[in-house]
């Protein structure tokens, strides 16, 4: 019988070692649900194949016509999904009086179906509006009254389409320069800054039960920070229906050493304002930053040349060292910030279908996302999920 007992005991041992492991999480958003909500874009591609004819070849995201073998990995790892460009004006509202709905209607019903959490964005936005939305049949920016009906019109519809559906909204996306001043948008030359509040308005009467983000990139910079919350201040006090303000989070990991402790400030000067923030677009591109570029101003680019895209085969060990320290970095910050961040969201699942590739210099080999060509997590993706293991520890 002694040699009975010891095996049991043995087989005891082992399963109590297990016990733990077999407890850990294993996905990010399993990991951070007690911290923060945490997002992905989705393209066109990884929802649906498409037929060569019926691609739309020029937006960022299309290496292959069919990555729907993607969606297992976004379905594990996140628990809410934004479009990466189907629900922009250009594609949703391409003339006046002309919807299409049609991928987009594709992207929130697929999921839904496995039970995603859907953000539409965005609604107002300078970029990839739709060329006739400014102007009037003899090519004149319209008046300001024609303006704010466009808005209007555009915003219910989109958001009655969708009501039930989408359970938030960009409402209004880049409005600010990095200095903070407004950006002299076709939309600010016409209404000034009153579209911002305008816009916010007319989304909350089209869902009151939605939640409605501001957004915009290099929230870094203290000017810009200092910019929007001055801007937001008085609106907020006065009761405008807004959720949260997001930062995009658009990183070069050659300017990493000082991120954390700006948007450490960043963070808190959103929170002073009584909200919560958010990333929305979190990618590092690892390539050199030669014209120091930051930012995401889509129109910006720059000339390709060799030099610039030095890890065409692979991304060398130190350089991914570098990358997954900063990172680590980062995300313990977020961690002592966590009560006043509401969401982590990342732009692209993987490096080949990242826009970093293409932006600001079009056909290089980026390394920005958390999971590799083939779509596989890479080891920093068991690394941040380490982090709250050893919080809770």
């Amino acid at each position: 019988m002694g040699r009975y007992r010891i095996k049991i005991f043995l087989l005891l041992a082992c399963a109590l070692q297990m016990i733990p492991v077999f407890g850990q999480p294993t996905t990010l958003k399993d990991a951070f649900r007690d911290y923060w909500r945490m997002s992905i874009s989705v393209n066109q591609w990884q929802v649906k194949a498409e037929t060569p004819s019926n691609s739309q070849a020029e937006y960022t995201g299309m290496v292959g016509l069919d990555q729907t073998s993607d969606w297992d990995m976004i379905t594990r790892h996140f628990g809410w999904v934004v479009a990466e460009n189907c629900m922009k004006c250009e594609v949703i509202h391409p003339k006046e009086g002309v919807y299409d709905f049609t991928l987009a209607d594709q992207f929130v019903d697929k999921a839904r179906a496995a039970g995603l959490k859907v953000l539409g964005h965005c609604l107002i936005w300078h970029s990839q509006c739709a060329p006739w939305f400014h102007f009037d049949e003899e090519g004149k920016l319209v008046s300001p009254e024609v303006l704010k009906k466009r808005m209007k019109e555009h915003i219910t519809t989109v958001m009655a389409h969708f009501k039930g559906r989408v359970d938030a909204w960009d409402v209004v996306n880049e409005a600010f320069e990095d200095d903070g001043t407004p950006r002299k948008s076709l939309f600010w030359q016409i209404l000034g800054s009153d579209y911002i509040p305008l816009a916010f308005q007319y989304a909350h009467e089209a869902d009151p039960t939605a939640e409605l983000y501001y957004n915009d990139f290099s929230m870094n910079k203290a000017s810009k920070v200092d910019g929007v919350t001055a801007f937001f201040r008085p609106l907020i006090d006065k009761g405008m229906p807004i959720t949260a303000i997001g930062m995009q989070g658009h990183l070069i990991l050659e300017d990493a050493a000082d991120y954390v402790s700006q948007y450490d400030y960043a963070i808190r000067s959103i929170a002073a304002l009584g909200v919560p923030t958010f990333f929305s677009e979190l990618d590092l591109s690892v390539l050199p930053n030669p014209y120091g570029f930051s930012g995401a101003n889509v129109s910006d680019r720059f000339t390709y040349t060799p030099d610039k895209d030095p890890y065409i085969e692979k991304l060398p060990a130190e350089v991914e060292k570098k990358a997954n320290l900063f990172w680590t970095d980062f995300f313990n910050m977020l961690i002592g910030h966590k009560d006043n961040i509401l969401r982590i969201g990342f732009w692209n699942l993987n490096d080949k279908c990242s826009w970093r590739n293409d932006f600001p210099i079009r056909g290089r080999h980026d390394y920005a996302t958390l999971f590799d060509r083939n779509s596989n997590p890479k080891a920093i993706v068991q690394q941040l999920i380490g982090l709250t293991t050893k919080k809770k520890n």
